[in-house]
């Protein structure tokens, strides 16, 4: 709705990039913009346009702005989290999926498409809003998709993400999750909580609006429940199958090491994001030993 005194769009967004820019916000002018395209129910790009002519800003604007400056998620205010090809629908309780996760769900794609499976199966241990989980199953037509959350409220958003694409979600914890499956999957992917106890995230937006069940890993150095997800990968895939797991820059070393440590794993490998960071190892399931091959060894 656009009030008849309402001031140009081109002006509304001029002031909140610099209300939003005040705040600290990080990218107040793209903010700006995608406010004002939620209210209007465009995309950015027709906001830029309609930024040139003397379109009126639509009512409540300035109110959506004051919510963003006290640097409550984006994505809080508009519901709405784009991710890959995917528009997902978040909110309070659910971890807001990052633009850096995408790159791990390109790996899984590019190993499933390396290897022409028809119905290859996946699962994503600790799925939050479906993010990874909904892209493999959106763009691997024939795949078999499951996803695994502990938390009450993030398996609500997930289900509403994922039921429609047709993923099998089931509430669990990835420590032990989907026992019956074990040994089945052609790939086990994770993003899980792998923050230190004691680190504090900068950012107002993720200390004080992301649950902090989808960001402590647990224990001092937060490896926790990265060392559990690649415990349950380990149990969950087929001999030669794939594992990929997310993390922080800083600990590619620990867990590149841990999995060449377990014997567990092969072509052990540290891929970067977009900035060129180190986002996530990947690994490949050693076939169990036979007997004669415990024979070689003693």
């Amino acid at each position: 709705m656009i009030p008849d005194s309402a001031p140009r769009l081109a002006d509304a967004v001029r002031e909140a990039t610099a209300v939003l820019a005040a705040a600290g916000v990080p990218s107040p002018k793209v903010d700006a913009e995608l406010l004002a395209g939620h209210l209007l129910g465009v995309g950015p790009g027709r906001v830029r346009a309609m930024v040139l002519g003397d379109t009126p800003a639509p009512a409540g604007y300035a109110e959506l702005v004051a919510e963003r400056a006290q640097r409550i998620p984006l994505q809080h205010i508009t519901g709405v989290a784009h991710f890959r090809y995917l528009e997902l629908e978040v909110g309070p309780g659910v971890f807001i999926p990052r633009p850096e996760t995408e790159s791990v769900v390109q790996l899984v794609i590019d190993w499933l498409k390396d290897r022409g499976s028809a119905h290859p199966k996946v699962v994503d241990l600790g799925t939050g809003s479906g993010a990874i989980a909904g892209s493999v199953a959106h763009e691997v037509p024939g795949a078999e998709v499951h996803a695994v959350e502990f938390s009450e409220f993030a398996h609500a958003w997930a289900a509403r993400n994922l039921l429609p694409l047709g993923v099998r979600l089931v509430r669990g914890d990835l420590r032990d999750a989907l026992p019956e499956h074990n040994g089945t999957f052609d790939v086990v992917v994770s993003n899980p909580p792998y923050i230190p106890a004691e680190a504090v995230p900068n950012e107002p937006e993720v200390a004080l609006h992301d649950p902090p069940e989808a960001l402590y890993g647990g224990g001092a150095d937060g490896m926790e429940l990265p060392a559990a997800a690649a415990a349950s990968a380990a149990r969950l895939l087929v001999p030669g199958g794939y594992f990929v797991m997310e993390h922080a820059e800083v600990q590619a070393g620990w867990i590149a090491a841990m999995l060449e440590r377990s014997g567990l794993w092969s072509s052990v490998t540290t891929h970067l994001d977009l900035n060129g960071r180190e986002r996530a190892t990947s690994a490949v399931r050693r076939p169990a030993p036979t007997r004669s091959d415990e024979r070689m060894s003693q």
